[in-house]
């Protein structure tokens, strides 16, 4: 008996590999084509205003470069691939340029909604009971405002103080005032967007604090001593990456839309810089004469808006099943 035991050895069970999450989320996400054809157009969209931009700078391609002796050039003619604007300007950097700084607006903003949001939300989804109900009494106060009123307001307050500590950078750090000028434009815009777009955020981490909080696992932290503050941001936030990043993915798009509707009304970016709104308030102007002005930014402009809704969708049904509409 011993013999044909030892012939025929116990075969060990076969151990089927388990996935992830997130590699659940992307095998769903793969399968959305809109989802991956935006993806692929934002990756090249980020790719060409952050990486060939500063190339072709580098080259001497400047989009500030005035030719009036080719004004309203057509597309592929005066060395210019799209073209050239009213002063004879390229088309090809200034669309790259806006873009470089309507983008870099819409993602540092959401990064600083983000933040803002995850604190303020987890906070009184953790904490619960009447500090809770305070704060978000507080988030629906805020919400009430109109948005692009308050931006407008909050920017034109912090445009001043920001000019200030430019000028002092230049004085004392001996930076190059073209490039502190160019970012310190910026700088209010953003503020202005993340200090009252992040309250839909906090409302959405505050429902997911809020359910987090009752499960075992935030239980069983609790029993173990673990403080309150290594339970919320070890334990319960990071069950939340899902709707953030959803979130997070689906609001770069909106604050691209309200940088280019402050811009077009003269309260966005302020030259030397550029921006997609910047660009289709110039081509409006000549809307009847030279449509191809105003036609490229705005396409380049659509592009993006869409290319960022169709992965946000994506995601959103990749990292949420249940909310697809499947």
């Amino acid at each position: 008996m011993s013999a044909s035991l030892s012939a025929n050895p116990t075969v060990p069970p076969v151990v089927e590999k388990g996935s992830s999450l997130w590699s659940d989320a992307f095998i769903r996400l793969k399968k959305n084509k809109l989802a991956m054809l935006g993806g692929i157009v934002v990756i090249l969209i980020l790719t060409a205003c952050f990486i060939v931009t500063p190339i072709l700078g580098a080259f001497g391609h400047d989009a500030n470069e005035q030719n009036l002796a080719n004004r309203f050039a057509a597309p592929g003619s005066a060395g210019s691939l799209l073209g050239t604007d009213q002063l004879g300007r390229s088309m090809l950097m200034r669309v790259l340029e806006g873009g470089q700084i309507s983008l870099l607006v819409a993602i540092l903003s959401t990064l600083l909604t983000v933040t803002l949001g995850i604190i303020y939300g987890g906070i009184a989804g953790y904490v619960g009971g009447r500090t809770e109900a305070i704060m978000m009494r507080i988030v629906d106060g805020l919400l009430a405002m109109p948005f692009l009123i308050i931006v407008i307001l909050f920017r034109e307050l912090i445009s001043a103080r920001t000019d200030l500590i430019a000028e002092w950078l230049v004085v004392n750090w001996r930076l190059s005032p073209e490039l502190v000028l160019r970012f310190a434009n910026l700088v209010p815009l953003i503020l202005a967007i993340a200090a009252f777009g992040w309250l839909t955020m906090g409302r959405i981490v505050r429902t997911a604090a809020a359910s987090l909080r009752r499960q075992e696992f935030v239980e069983a932290a609790r029993s173990l001593g673990l403080p309150h503050r290594r339970i919320l941001f070890r334990h319960i936030l990071p069950n939340m990456l899902g709707p953030v990043i959803i979130y997070a993915t689906l609001t770069i798009p909106s604050f691209i839309l309200y940088e280019a509707t402050l811009s077009f009304i003269g309260l966005g970016i302020e030259p030397p810089n550029s921006s997609w709104g910047i660009l289709i308030k110039e081509g409006a102007n000549f809307l009847e004469t030279y449509p191809v002005v105003l036609a490229i930014p705005a396409i380049i402009f659509s592009l993006t808006l869409f290319a960022f809704n169709f992965l946000g969708d994506g995601l959103r049904d990749a990292l949420d099943p249940k909310s697809s509409k499947d």
